[in-house]
């Protein structure tokens, strides 16, 4: 769950699930698409045929991707991507006339979506400009389509990848912090919101500078904020899979840990705390109990953090599973 500036939106809506289901839907789509302007266009040498034959493949990708699709990594999926704008461009170059030519090629507007949505930057310019230039290329290769009618469609599908890509980034800033680049507030309690609602084992922590205060107040906001970015960095570099980090606010930083019982998120937030040395640092960490919910899990890690502070702060400690019920209201 670690995200730098330039990743797309984080967490379960840009997982490699949703990436999985995403582009099944995309090959189910753009399958069905091609098999429908195939029926309905003119016959040349068989090409009709082909161009159905075709989408039926790639209906039966998409069908096959919903099924284990989620089970490869975004390296597989975005192999699949190219694949897809390879499939695209061939079936624009022997689509057996214009029209339909012009509307396989639309297709590739699904590209756009997906690369912007789902790829980091430079992935996303790459998909994008195969889908482009293979779509046009493919339709001045006909030499049937109008050059107008290449450039006009390159232009749309071009437009709508910058649109999504735009829409996704601001999204994104919408769940982060500005000065760490770690989730904020928001994007911490959307995560944690959606992992209390599933089943299995789910520890959170709160993380306190000590004396933070002091720094800013003798070196400066300036020197505060130096501090916060090389902490917030050093922890990220360290964070174990699936594990997130947010600043909460202020010197408060927050990490979400699915699947880590208390002892072993106890033993994660100490290894974070343990990466500064030079720096105080107090924390809690509370495993979720049966029916608990987001506030109340947080509502004990904070009282664990609490006591920290009240023994004499610059320690971690887990609040207790065994008094769940007694914090529970």
């Amino acid at each position: 769950m670690r995200r730098s500036s330039d990743e797309p939106v984080a967490r379960d809506v840009a997982s490699p699930r949703a990436m999985a289901h995403t582009l099944a839907l995309f090959f189910v789509a753009g399958g069905c698409a091609a098999v429908l302007a195939a029926s309905g266009g003119t016959d040349h040498a068989g090409r009709r045929w082909v161009v159905a034959g075709a989408g039926l493949l790639a209906v039966a990708v998409g069908t096959a991707l919903f099924r284990w699709g989620p089970r490869r990594t975004r390296v597989v999926l975005g192999g699949l991507v190219t694949v897809g704008c390879g499939l695209i461009s061939l079936v624009v170059l022997v689509s057996p006339d214009s029209t339909t030519a012009v509307i396989c090629g639309s297709i590739s507007a699904f590209v756009g979506v997906i690369a912007c949505f789902f790829a980091d930057r430079r992935v996303a310019v790459a998909h994008v400009a195969t889908a482009v230039g293979g779509t046009s290329a493919a339709l001045l290769l006909r030499g049937d389509a109008p050059v107008v009618t290449a450039a006009a469609l390159a232009v749309v599908v071009s437009t709508l990848a910058v649109v999504t890509r735009t829409l996704v980034v601001r999204a994104s800033d919408a769940e982060s912090d500005a000065l760490t680049g770690l989730a904020n507030r928001r994007g911490f309690d959307e995560a944690l919101a959606e992992q209390v609602r599933r089943p299995g084992v789910l520890s959170a922590g709160l993380l306190d500078l000590d004396h933070f205060k002091r720094t800013n107040d003798t070196a400066g906001h300036e020197a505060g904020d130096r501090l916060l970015r090389r902490v917030a960095d050093g922890w990220r570099r360290e964070l174990p899979p699936g594990v997130l980090l947010a600043r909460h606010g202020g010197d408060e930083f927050a990490v979400l840990m699915p699947g880590l019982p208390g002892p072993e998120a106890l033993a994660v937030v100490r290894r974070l705390c343990a990466l500064v040395p030079d720096v105080g640092v107090s924390a809690g960490v509370a495993e979720r109990c049966a029916g608990d919910t987001a506030a109340q899990l947080m509502r004990r890690a904070d009282l664990a953090l609490y006591q920290v502070k009240a023994d004499g702060r610059g320690a971690a400690a887990m609040h207790p599973v065994d008094v769940c019920d007694a914090t529970v209201t």
